[in-house]
């Protein structure tokens, strides 16, 4: 098998050789070719897919796909499979379990106090007087679920399709979802659907002093929204990971917003430590003449 590595952001020299000691049998390439049977890819450069006439398989080395799927030159007959990693799955439970534990013991406050230089103590709650919403219970929405369920907070999730996570009360009406949280977090695919999501209705159904943790992409949200209902108080903190444009700008106002939390883009990276058992077993499965897994529902967009 000839297996292509074609990416503009992960860094080959963390994936090779873990490759190369994983496919002894097979010859890895980082420039395309003709006899390419399986591109490994994260943000390829422009005209990748137009010089795999052979392709069999397009394995992305990330979880989301909304970028590939718009790119035109992606082939259509050919099967893309997302990326499906442990290690990402359990960064991401430990970065909204950071958020959601910042926000419920007021850190966030105490961080105020102290560049302000106050002594104050505020209302300690306990985790079963939280209810944390979940936008997306897939992979990574389960697993926060329950790590969190674990803490003692009440949980409740949305999803399209119905559900069923022990200890979560899983539902497919967002709006009533909303009500019920006190925290609210987005780990959604980003899809027509689920463009622009949060907005100001919606967020407007969380509870009144609640936070939104938003891990999954910029585009989920409408900022104009939520910088008014963090400006009138109704959310009193924002952890925003993703935005519609990044870099975020230095002269985004919500660089210095009191109560937004930044991140560059970072609350689950794909590691590829974990994550090649999920590249090696989908090549192992091509070579056998099996479908893939974890392949993307094109129409769905996830």
């Amino acid at each position: 098998m000839n297996v292509l590595f074609a990416s503009t952001i992960e860094p080959a020299e963390r994936w090779l050789p873990l490759l190369e000691r994983a496919l002894p049998q097979d010859r890895l390439h980082t420039e395309p070719r003709e006899d390419i049977d399986v591109a490994l890819v994260g943000a390829p450069p422009k005209g990748t897919f137009a010089r795999l006439p052979r392709l069999k398989l397009v394995q992305s080395l990330w979880m989301g796909v909304e970028k590939l799927l718009a790119d035109a030159e992606l082939p259509a007959q050919v099967p893309l499979a997302r990326m499906v990693d442990p290690g990402m799955v359990a960064a991401m439970s430990e970065t909204v379990l950071a958020h959601v534990l910042d926000w419920h013991r007021h850190f966030w406050h105490y961080r105020q106090h102290q560049a302000a230089k106050v002594w104050k103590h505020r209302r300690q709650y306990m985790a079963q007087d939280r209810t944390v919403g979940m936008l997306g219970l897939g992979e990574l929405g389960g697993d926060a679920a329950k790590k969190l369920l674990a803490l003692g907070f009440k949980v409740c999730g949305w999803s399209r399709r119905p559900k069923s996570l022990e200890g979560v009360h899983c539902s497919t009406d967002l709006d009533a979802v909303l009500a019920r949280s006190d925290a609210v977090v987005c780990l959604l695919p980003l899809t027509a659907q689920t463009k622009g999501i949060l907005n100001k209705s919606s967020i407007a159904k969380i509870r009144a002093g609640g936070c939104l943790i938003n891990v999954a992409r910029g585009a989920h949200v409408v900022m104009p929204d939520l910088i008014a209902a963090l400006d009138s108080r109704h959310i009193a903190h924002a952890y925003l990971d993703v935005f519609d444009e990044e870099p975020l700008p230095a002269d985004s106002p919500l660089w210095s917003h009191p109560g937004v939390t930044v991140t560059p883009h970072i609350a689950a990276l794909t590691e590829p430590r974990t994550a090649i058992a999920t590249v090696v077993g989908n090549i192992e499965r091509v070579r056998r003449g099996e479908a893939a897994l974890h392949l993307v529902d094109r129409a769905a967009g996830y």
